[in-house]
Order: structure tokens, then C-alpha cells, then sequence
């Protein structure tokens, strides 16, 4: 639907207000539907960490629109398709991850939403659900005469996901082959299960979407459709929610508040804006007054947007430690206590760590060559000092104040404290 057009649905306008909508399928048919009453949709969610990171952030945020214009939202667990593998957008298989393992990064995957969504067993209360609860019930024969007659291989052969890693000449196996069969399940189980009409997900999932939307469909001859977010990078092409350092987690314990705030404050000028209308809850005027800042001034747009992104994944507290420790570190030049803080133990200091060791070991570099290359560069800092060589001896005499300031350039900063 272009953007000249008017949806009537609350929920599809403020999706395309806030640049959450790149494809629709049967738009209008599913506008009539959200105008008219309560859909229920859902987005699915592999378990191959012990966390997500901020590039699923966007999906989490449009089950919290979804909520919040009166729907109801399912979180799909992929306890099931997480055995399996998604293929898409991979050279090569994902790591085959244990059950116990599975079951260990979905309960940490769950602490995310109650952040986000209001779970319960009103009308659009939210539910979490795990894909595993049909799909290890399936007989394999069983599951290829009930669902496989509905898929052909020469079209399943011209999807991106399959068709991508083939031209690369990367080996797929018949397991990943069968994970967009079993997405397409997904969907129509949940719409047995749960009167589920609506799936949605990044656009490298579109064809897995039109799979489930179209096997429901021609099964059940009920509604469904599908609706994708456009792949998100920043102003400057990379990729949303990787950063030297690695993953930006939303959990806490992969990730300390501070960091997470730090990421936001530090996006890119262009971005401001558009980041303000995808992740936070600030109304549309309040973002146009942000983003047409100038200048320095721009700084403070990003505040917000920090404030808020850490509000809601974090809690009011964190993020005003956060922010304090910020400001009390770059604008003030001080030390705060609630930068993100590495312990070591006092023996280790009283012998001598090397200046790259000791960086590595707070997630401060990749590698120790990395930190070489930072201290030849100049962005190597040690209580403000900068540290030309990286295998300088970080000692007990570094300590001001009971602690040890690490800074790798102006931005990433850590306390080393003896225990």
C-alpha cells in the first residue's frame, strides 16, 4: 500500500508512521480485519543464545504496537526450529545446539518481554508459546503426507534462503532444507490453536511468511496474512546491533545498562530520528522537534533516545545511572560508580597484568592484537593516561582510589577493581 494511501486500522498506521512496514500481503483485507476487531499475531523467536540482541529489538517493538493499538500478541519460542536451524542469511549451518541447551537460552530469551508486553489472559493479553510442543509430536511421514504434498521443490529451490547459499556453492543440508516447512506449520498451528491470522518478521523472512500465510490458506481456507519490517542498518550501512565489541544483548547479564546506553547515545546523526520512531514510545511531534535539532545540539536528541531505549529494557533506575555515569565520565571528566565495573584478583595485580590481557579480559578489545593496535593508535587509556605500548604491566600502583580506569577511545570505558 503506497503512503499516499489511508489505512483505517490504528495499528497499520501507526506502523507506517513510525517506518515499520516494507511488505503487506492482502493489505487491505487485513486493515478491515484491525479495524474491525482484535487480530492476533505473532513473530517467532530462535533460542541460539542465552539472549536476544538489539537487531530483534524492532520485532519486539512491533508486538508492543501491536498490543498497544488493542491486539493481542503471541511470542513464538522456536524450542522446535531452533533444533532445526533457520538457513536464511547463513553461508553455513548454525551450530546444532542440545536440549538442555535450548531450554537454557529460552528461559533467558523470556525476561525480555514482560519488559515489553503485558502478559496475561485478557483478550489481548500476551502469550509466549514454544513451537516445540507440536512439531517434536510430528511422525516424520505423517508430517511429509499432511504438509509436504503442499510444497514443490522447484519453488522452494528459488527462495532466497536456499537459492543465495547454493549460487555460493555452500553446502545446505535436507535438515535446513525442511526449516521453512516447518515455519509455515508454525502458522497454521497457531491458528487452530489460538485464531492467529497475522504473522510478522524481518523482510529476509518474506518468503518463509508467504509460506505460512498460503499453506493456511489452501489447508483451512481461513485468513492470514503476512507483514515484514524492512532490514534494519544504520546511516552508515552496518548492520543493527553488532559493534566491535560484539552483540549488543538486551539481558542484562550479557550486556551492563551502561553499555546498552552507550550504544544508543553514540548512533549516528542520521539515525536519530528514525531510531526515536522505531524504539521508543515518545509521541511523533516530540520526535520532529528531536530530530530537527542541529549541530552539537543533536547530542541531547540522542540522550533521549538513550534514556528511553534503556527505560524500557532496563527500568527507570538503570537508566538514570546510566546516564549519570555518562555524564559524570565524558562532560565532567570524573569517575562514576556506576560505570560497568571488572573484578581481577589483587594477586594478579600485585604480579603484573599486561595492558592487552587486562582490556581483552573486560570486553574492552576483540583480541590482544586489537589492543596493540589501539595503543600504537593513541586510543589506549589507562587512568586517563594514554598507553603507547599494549603489553605495558598494569599494576596494584595503577590503583586511584581503589580502582583502575580503562578506556578504549573516548567512548568505552571500564573499572578494574581488585578483590
Amino acid at each position: 500500500m503506497s503512503a499516499a494511501s489511508a489505512f483505517k486500522s490504528e495499528f497499520l498506521r501507526t506502523l507506517e508512521a513510525r517506518g515499520y512496514i516494507h511488505q503487506i500481503t492482502h493489505s487491505d483485507e487485513l486493515d478491515a480485519a484491525a479495524a474491525g476487531g482484535i487480530v492476533t499475531a505473532y513473530i517467532g523467536f530462535d533460542a541460539t543464545a542465552p539472549s536476544l540482541h538489539v537487531g530483534s529489538l524492532i520485532q519486539i517493538m512491533m508486538l508492543r504496537r501491536l498490543q498497544q493499538a488493542g491486539h493481542k500478541p503471541i511470542v513464538l519460542m522456536g524450542g522446535g526450529t531452533t533444533k532445526v536451524g533457520d538457513p536464511t542469511g547463513k553461508d553455513e549451518s548454525r551450530k546444532l545446539l542440545s536440549d538442555d541447551d535450548i531450554k537454557a537460552n529460552i528461559a533467558g530469551i523470556k525476561q525480555v518481554f514482560a519488559k515489553f508486553l503485558t502478559f496475561g489472559d485478557g483478550p489481548t493479553d500476551a502469550i509466549m508459546v514454544d513451537n516445540d510442543e507440536w512439531l517434536s509430536k510430528f511422525g516424520y511421514v505423517q508430517f511429509l503426507r499432511d504438509y509436504g504434498v503442499h510444497f514443490t521443490v522447484n519453488r522452494m529451490l528459488a527462495f532466497d534462503s536456499v537459492k543465495l547459499r547454493l549460487e555460493r556453492e555452500q553446502p545446505m543440508t535436507f535438515l535446513e532444507f525442511n526449516y521453512m516447512l516447518m515455519q509455515a506449520t508454525d502458522f497454521l498451528e497457531l491458528n487452530r490453536k489460538y485464531g492467529c491470522v497475522l504473522q510478522m518478521g524481518g523482510s529476509d523472512q518474506w518468503g518463509n511468511i508467504l509460506n505460512g500465510v498460503e499453506l493456511t490458506r489452501r489447508v483451512d481456507q481461513k485468513a492470514a496474512f503476512g507483514l515484514t519490517t524492512p532490514l534494519l542498518a544504520t546511516a552508515s550501512g552496518a548492520k543493527m546491533g553488532k559493534t566491535m565489541a560484539g552483540a549488543v544483548w538486551l539481558n542484562a547479564e550479557q550486556l551492563e545498562p551502561f553499555k546498552y546506553w552507550q550504544f544508543w547515545r553514540n548512533t549516528e546523526d542520521a539515525d536519530v530520528g528514525r531510531f526515536l520512531k522505531l524504539f521508543t514510545d515518545l509521541p511523533l511531534e516530540r520526535i520532529s522537534e528531536l530530530e530537527a535539532l542541529q549541530g552539537a545540539q543533536i547530542n541531547e536528541a540522542k540522550k533521549v533516545l538513550a534514556d528511553e531505549a534503556t527505560r524500557m529494557a532496563h527500568g527507570d533506575e538503570e537508566a538514570r545511572k546510566a546516564r549519570e555515569a555518562a555524564e559524570k565520565t565524558f562532560e565532567q571528566g570524573g569517575v562514576s560508580a556506576n560505570l560497568p565495573t571488572k573484578e581481577v584478583a589483587r594477586s594478579e595485580l600485585a604480579e603484573g597484568i599486561r595492558a592487552s590481557t587486562l582490556f581483552l579480559g573486560c570486553g574492552l578489545v576483540t583480541s590482544k592484537s586489537d589492543a596493540r593496535r589501539l595503543a600504537s593508535e593513541g586510543g589506549m587509556r589507562i587512568n586517563d593516561v594514554k598507553i603507547a605500548d599494549g603489553d605495558q604491566l598494569v599494576t596494584e600502583a595503577d590503583l586511584v582510589d581503589g580502582t583502575i580506569k580503562l578506556a578504549a577511545g573516548k567512548k568505552k570505558i571500564v573499572l578494574v577493581k581488585p578483590v
